[in-house]
């Protein structure tokens, strides 16, 4: 069958037209799945935003109470060694407390020499210094024990040098006891 020229005509204009339709209405679905696409992933990045946001908060609300407990660790620490710092350095209590720990170790004081109390800043701390020059005689492992001991009694002590003799049996060192001078 042949067919004349103008249903030809007719035939490829309405395949034209089929092909057109199908084609516009692809275009517009995917046009619609793109606008329905881009509202979901504005919602999805919304919600992250909100989700990162809490995570963010709940971070910080963590590092803050971790900090804050170091915080508080760190002013106990202070406290406490504010406390140590704080004991009495009247020269006497010192001078027993010489004499005592000189008689338990077995060696004997021979001078005693003080500059008296002074003042220093440590750290932005205010603190009173009591510097003693001493000498003591005795055997060598009881000056040991002596010098040990006396840290034991002035945990707030330094001893700035000693000097050991031990032909002569004879020690000198500066004791320098720390006190603490704040509220």
């Amino acid at each position: 069958m042949r067919l004349s020229k103008t249903a030809r005509t007719f035939l490829a204009i309405g395949i034209f037209l089929v092909l057109a339709i199908v084609l516009l209405m692809a275009y517009f679905r995917e046009g619609e799945e793109q606008s329905g696409l881009s509202l979901e992933l504005d919602a999805t990045q919304l919600l992250l935003s909100k989700q990162s946001a809490k995570l963010s908060t709940e971070e910080f609300s963590n590092q803050q109470q971790e900090l804050e407990s170091r915080l508080t660790r760190a002013e106990s620490q202070i406290s406490t060694a504010k406390t140590k710092l704080r004991q009495s350095i009247e020269s006497s209590e010192v001078t027993d407390t010489l004499f005592e720990v000189a008689e338990t170790s077995a060696v004997e004081i021979i001078e005693i020499s003080s500059a008296g109390v002074t003042s220093e800043s440590l750290e932005e701390i205010s603190l009173s210094v009591f510097a003693l020059t001493v000498k003591v005689e005795g055997e060598v492992p009881n000056l040991i024990d002596f010098f040990f001991e006396l840290s034991q009694q002035f945990p707030t002590g330094v001893s700035e040098s000693i000097e050991i003799n031990a032909e002569e049996q004879l020690a000198t060192f500066i004791l320098r006891i720390h006190t603490y001078e704040g509220d």
